[in-house]
C-alpha cells in the first residue's frame, strides 16, 4: 500500500512565500513523475507542475517564475516553493505520483489548504 501524506500549507499574505512537501511510503521502488495539482472552489483540478525521476519539469503558465519543483529520489519525496503568492493562488493542493503503467500506479496525496489573502 502506497501512502502520499502531504505537508505545509496555511495563511499567507499576497507576496509571501508557502512551501509543501510530500512524502511517500510503502512498497513503491520509485517513481517516473511527482508533481502538484491544485483545485480552487468551484473549478477543476488543474496541474501546477511536475518533475520526471531524471529532474525535468513542467510548470502550469500561471505558477512559472514563481514556484518551484524539486524531488529527492531518495526519499520518495516531491516539494513544491511557491513565492509571490496571489490570491489566485488559493486552493486545495494535491500531491501526485505514478509510475508506469499509469492506470495501475497513480497516487494522491490527502490535500492541503492555501489560502492567499489580498
Amino acid at each position: 500500500q502506497v501512502q502520499l501524506v502531504q505537508s505545509g500549507g496555511g495563511l499567507v499574505q499576497a507576496g509571501e512565500s508557502l512551501s509543501l512537501s510530500c512524502v511517500a511510503s510503502g512498497s513503491i521502488f520509485s517513481f517516473n513523475a511527482m508533481g502538484w495539482y491544485r483545485q480552487a472552489p468551484g473549478k477543476q483540478r488543474e496541474l501546477v507542475a511536475f518533475i520526471t525521476s531524471g529532474g525535468s519539469t513542467n510548470y502550469a503558465d500561471s505558477v512559472k517564475g514563481r514556484f518551484t519543483i524539486s524531488r529527492d529520489n531518495a526519499k520518495k519525496s516531491v516539494y513544491l516553493q511557491m513565492n509571490s503568492l496571489k490570491p489566485e493562488d488559493t486552493a486545495v493542493y494535491y500531491c501526485n505520483a505514478w509510475r508506469m503503467p499509469k492506470t495501475m500506479y497513480d497516487y494522491w496525496g490527502q490535500g492541503t489548504q492555501v489560502t492567499v489573502s489580498s
